[in-house]
């Protein structure tokens, strides 16, 4: 499709999505307004099998904290249903699984955050390099770049 000067639309733009970058789209976060700009350059989001657990996990624990109310739990619930129908979910496999393990032993990660880079490991085959990952974790960063992402850190 053209543009009025005939040129077409730039394709949207694809990125691995940790879920701490996920959940400030979903609920309101110090980091929802970058996330939320972030979301319009990087319009083709990846994100890991796990993320929707986590997430949910997340809102739960806010939740408790009385930081989201009940409303605020299921609004989020809701815009994370809208984002995951449309990523690109990385499966686990045998692959990711070893990788993580991979990933423990050369950097201080939790598990959970190593399966997240695996994922993205996966999703460009192994090749990082000019690949971006979305991210607010800063261990979590840190590694994806020592691997080879160019890391956009919301803060």
């Amino acid at each position: 499709m053209a543009t009025k000067r005939g040129k077409r639309p730039a394709a949207p733009l694809t990125a691995f999505w940790d879920t701490s970058a996920i959940v400030p789209l979903c609920c309101f976060q110090a980091q929802s307004s970058q996330a939320r700009r972030t979301a319009r350059a990087y319009g083709r989001q990846v994100a890991w099998w796990a993320t929707v657990v986590e997430a949910v996990s997340v809102f739960n624990r806010l939740l408790r904290e009385n930081a989201l109310t009940v409303t605020g739990r299921q609004q989020a619930l809701t815009r994370l249903d809208y984002l995951r129908q449309r990523w690109h979910e990385m499966q686990p496999s045998a692959r990711v699984r070893s990788e993580a393990e991979r990933l423990l032993a050369v950097h201080p990660l939790r598990a959970a955050d190593a399966l997240q880079l695996a994922a993205a490991l996966e999703w460009c085959g192994h090749t990082p390099r000019g690949r971006r990952f979305v991210g607010a974790d800063d261990a979590l960063g840190q590694a994806a770049e020592s691997e080879g992402f160019s890391v956009i850190r919301l803060m």
